[in-house]
């Protein structure tokens, strides 16, 4: 059974940056896709980024593209989602998932989430 275990939240000014790391442990997640989702009070779980096994592909959401950039290393089993330019609208909790299908709705796999809160 896989597991997926994010850090690097915190709290960061507006205009600031910020880096998340995932490590995955428990299995290779070979093949597998790897996805940034986010959840603000009150609101439901949103998009955030993604990227497929092999890193040649990636996709954003509109409110993050040109500010995120999602990587992954798959020699260490980890993905990250660098920050840049932060808003006070991008505070949430931060959820890193995989699946099999870089464009599915329905991620096989998700950690615990980290707080990431922008103060303005």
């Amino acid at each position: 059974q896989g597991q997926l275990v994010e850090s690097g939240g915190g709290l960061v000014q507006a205009g600031g940056s910020l880096r998340l790391s995932c490590a995955a442990s428990g299995r290779t997640f070979s093949g597998y896709a790897k996805g940034w989702f986010r959840q603000a009070p009150g609101k439901e779980r949103e998009f955030v980024a993604a990227i497929n096994w092999s890193g040649g592909s990636t996709y954003y959401a509109d409110s993050v593209k040109g500010r995120f950039t999602i990587s992954r290393d798959n020699a260490k089993n980890t993905v990250s989602l660098q920050m840049n330019r932060v808003k006070p609208e991008d505070t949430a909790v931060y959820y890193c998932a995989a699946d099999l299908d870089m464009y599915g709705s329905s991620w096989d796999y998700w950690g615990q989430g980290t707080q990431v809160t922008v103060s303005s």
